[in-house]
């Protein structure tokens, strides 16, 4: 594994188990100094593995948020990354008709207003240094739709067009903001994913599998490197051969 985000600070919200944490995982490998934000403790990392740190963060609070990024910063004196992986499901099997209202909300609220608020804060930062890569983790649900889960699908179509419109906003500051659709990807996430559901969107996948974690990890990691100086504004497909566009 070489070194490329050595000297580098990342934040990962929703790091602590899943996607979120093989991202963490994978960025501290290659050097970075992680400090993940979640409403839950990860595992306790590794003796290798001393550069990740596990904050408790609820990205629905403004100020939580705030205070997380703001520390952050102050402590390192520099932030380079930050990759949000905080969503839930909701529902699922659900028609609209029988889609409880706060439901919805609760689902916009972690997946999309979170998203404004984790990208709000870092981007003031990563303008005191002319630099900075963000990534969204959204879903080819957001792209198509999911039936049965209005409020996951309209979630991650609103963060899609979240993703597009600030890397446009950002464009000529060095910062790249992008977001990445998987398909489904075997994790803990989908445990509470109704059965029926789940195959329903595992059969419309021309490989018909799951996505790995680590498939999720290596291209998130090209997507927030120095490399990927060309891309913003853009959703990236990790979909199985599902994504259409």
């Amino acid at each position: 594994m070489n070194k490329r985000f050595q000297g580098q600070v990342a934040i990962v919200a929703g790091g602590a188990r899943g996607i979120g944490n093989g991202i963490a995982r994978r960025l501290a490998q290659e050097g970075a100094k992680v400090i993940i934000g979640d409403m839950r403790h990860g595992q306790k990392p590794a003796p290798e593995q001393s550069n990740i740190d596990f904050n408790l963060l609820d990205i629905t609070q403004e100020e939580e948020v705030s205070g997380f990024v703001n520390n952050v910063y102050n402590q390192y004196k520099r932030l380079d990354i930050m990759v949000n992986c905080a969503g839930i499901v909701g529902p699922t099997s659900r028609k609209i008709t029988d889609y409880d209202y706060q439901d919805f909300n609760k689902v916009l609220a972690v997946n999309l207003q979170g998203a404004f608020l984790i990208t709000k804060y870092c981007i003031e930062p990563m303008l005191k240094h002319n630099y900075g890569r963000i990534l969204h983790m959204t879903s080819v649900g957001g792209k198509e739709g999911n039936p049965g889960m209005i409020g996951y699908a309209a979630s991650k179509s609103g963060l899609i067009g979240l993703v597009k419109g600030i890397g446009k906003e950002y464009a000529e500051t060095g910062i790249t903001v992008n977001g990445l659709a998987p398909a489904v990807i075997a994790t803990e996430f989908n445990e509470n994913t109704d059965p029926k559901t789940l195959q329903y969107m595992v059969d419309k996948i021309p490989m018909k599998r799951l996505g790995t974690v680590e498939e999720v990890a290596a291209l998130s990691c090209w997507i927030v490197s120095k490399e990927a100086s060309f891309n913003t504004g853009c959703v990236f497909d990790l979909s199985g051969g599902r994504a259409t566009y």
